[in-house]
């Protein structure tokens, strides 16, 4: 007899919750998650802005007796689990907020549980606000509303809490079924009732994983290391991940070398919900990409073959006219979240008047390949967060000429701006003109050669030695030249008015006749502009 195949029973257990932490840039995302986890990371940024999405774990060590903030919630659940945040695990994904990132914060969405939408008690809703209220609801999670600064004399909660509801997002406190909690990220006050709610929610939802099934999840953050080399900054969402497992996303494979924790302890496991470092990619995986485990490398090697043809990229051209002037530029960046935001807000520069080239876009420090690719292109190199390698920095010591441009960037906002300024620096500058003067003419003496002598009366603006003239006979325009002197009552003037009877040396290119119009004009150079 056959025999028959032995069925694996998929086993599923309680996972900790995944949280994506958003709202409006200074609303106090990052000092909320440092008050959680008393984990320092504000000072590490650039311009005061979280650039790059990270994931840090939480233990709710403390036995909790308070009663939730977020009453409807607790009455369901606190009678049958007074001590229920007792050594319970969050996970929490960190997301910029300024709308240049809204990208990255869709994103961050998409792999969480529960989503908190932070806001500023003290001030009020912001269009990044909405932005993140709009993320939330297109990936379907639960919202936790969270008045932040409380401590603040001009806190204002409710006035937030009837702004939102105008955006149809009703809260507990005005009849909705969206809990709030008022917090002090400053004075860490109102934290453990935050994360109450947020295992309350968690539990409403009854979140299982499955662990003896191969392993998926989803690259949150990925840059190259020089020393580690490509790392990847995971959630793992099914199975238990393990030292040299093989995983592969569609676009890189992995022999994983070492995992270690969000603080960058070395581990040998990691379950559901959990954040993990991977290091044993062959090249830097792209944030967003999802992963499983595989059997072999050969297995990895055929995902990726037949992932390829439908990932394949071609150099960013945002304009393909011939006529107009092109910058080049090679972008670097030091991961691949920032580079997909520097880029999102290039592609958004005017493209009207200057082709806007990207030739090349690379996670990693700038090296002698792109000095080669820039020198032969006349690029731009545009370095963001990313160092200059040392023969980089000895061929420029090198370049007399200097042609080679290379310039690197700490804050976003920054780099936008030198690069709109090269743009609009290709442009040649725009002639401008303003009439400042108009006289009519009434008295008319012939001169020698291209020159005469008129005189008229001033009817509008001023004259003046030196402006140029637009001669006007019955509306039509009939020359045009100068004014060489200026004259009233015989005597020379540099500066005459509206009302003044004034007598011109004229010099152009008409014979200028009794009735004709004199319009005076002065001409400028600005740079020109996107």
């Amino acid at each position: 007899m056959p025999k028959k195949k032995t069925e694996i029973k998929i086993e599923t257990k309680i996972r900790p919750p995944v949280v994506v932490v958003l709202g409006h840039v200074d609303h106090g995302k990052s000092s909320l998650l440092e008050a959680i986890r008393d984990f320092k990371i504000t000072s590490k940024e650039s311009g005061g802005i979280t650039q790059h999405i990270g994931a840090y774990e939480v233990i709710c060590e403390a036995k909790s007796s308070r009663a939730s903030q977020s009453e409807g919630l607790g009455e369901i659940l606190r009678s049958a689990q007074d001590d229920f945040a007792a050594n319970r695990k969050i996970t929490f994904i960190d997301t910029p907020g300024h709308e240049a990132f809204s990208a990255m914060r869709a994103r961050g969405a998409e792999v969480a549980d529960i989503a908190l939408l932070v806001v500023d008690a003290a001030q009020s809703v912001q269009p990044q606000t909405k932005e993140a209220i709009l993320a939330i609801k297109h990936a379907e999670i639960p919202m936790i509303v969270v008045l932040n600064k409380i401590d603040l004399p001009n806190a204002n909660p409710k006035k937030i809490i009837g702004e939102l509801s105008k955006i149809d997002v009703l809260v507990e406190s005005f009849g909705g079924k969206i809990p709030s909690v008022e917090v002090s990220a400053k004075e860490k006050t109102g934290i453990d009732e935050l994360l109450e709610v947020i295992l309350l929610v968690a539990d409403m939802q009854e979140l299982k994983s499955e662990e003896n099934v191969p392993v998926e999840g989803l690259i949150i953050e990925s840059y190259m290391d020089g020393h580690k080399g490509p790392v990847a900054t995971a959630i793992i969402q099914k199975g238990i991940l393990k030292n040299k497992d093989i995983i592969a996303t569609d676009l890189a494979l992995a022999k994983i070398k070492c995992l270690e924790d969000f603080k960058g302890k070395e581990i040998t496991e990691a379950l559901p919900s959990q954040p993990v470092i991977i290091l044993g990619f062959e090249k830097v995986p792209a944030v967003g990409e999802k992963f499983r485990s595989c059997a072999t490398i050969e297995e990895a090697l055929a995902k990726i073959k037949s992932e390829q043809p439908k990932r394949a990229v071609s150099p960013t051209i945002l304009d393909t006219d011939p006529s107009k002037k092109v910058l080049n530029i090679i972008l670097k960046g030091d991961v691949f979240g920032s580079l997909e935001a520097v880029e999102a807000m290039l592609k958004n520069l005017p493209q009207e008047k200057v082709i806007l080239r990207i030739l090349k876009s690379e996670v990693g420090a700038i090296n002698e390949t792109d000095a080669k690719l820039a020198e032969m292109s006349k690029a731009i190199i545009i370095g963001f967060r990313v160092k200059i390698t040392p023969s980089v920095v000895q061929f420029m010591r090198n370049d007399l000429d200097k042609k080679l441009k290379i310039k690197t960037f700490e804050v976003i906002y920054e780099l936008i701006q030198d690069v709109r300024n090269s743009l609009e620096k290709t442009l040649e500058p725009e002639v401008t003109r303003d009439n400042v003067g108009k006289l009519r003419t009434i008295l008319v003496f012939w001169g020698e050669k291209n020159r005469q002598i008129v005189g008229g009366k001033i009817t509008e603006g001023e004259l003046k030695k030196g402006l140029k003239l637009e001669v006007f006979r019955e509306d039509q325009k009939v020359g045009s030249g100068r004014i060489i002197n200026l004259q009233r009552d015989k005597k020379d003037a540099d500066l005459l008015r509206k009302g003044d009877e004034a007598g011109i040396l004229f010099e152009g290119n008409v014979k200028i006749e009794k009735g004709d119009i004199l319009q005076a004009y002065v001409e400028g150079r600005k740079k020109g502009e996107l």
